[in-house]
């Protein structure tokens, strides 16, 4: 971590934030959309194993 001299400090300035009712208006969307798919068969055999592999995907997208 670099220290800072108290003349580096002096030199910073600040901004003031928009009011909160001006952040209100500013909306932030995103859609998501996710699936899980997984397929096992089984024969109906005495004694049979089925197995199953899922896949998952999601996707993301903001406006």
């Amino acid at each position: 971590m670099t220290k800072i001299t108290a003349a580096e400090l002096a030199a910073e300035t600040v901004e003031l934030l928009p009011s909160r009712d001006t952040l209100l208006l500013d909306a932030n969307w995103a859609g998501i959309v996710a699936t899980n798919t997984s397929l096992a068969l089984n024969a109906a055999t005495f004694g049979s194993v089925a197995n199953s592999m899922a896949v998952q995907g999601i996707a993301v997208w903001q406006g």
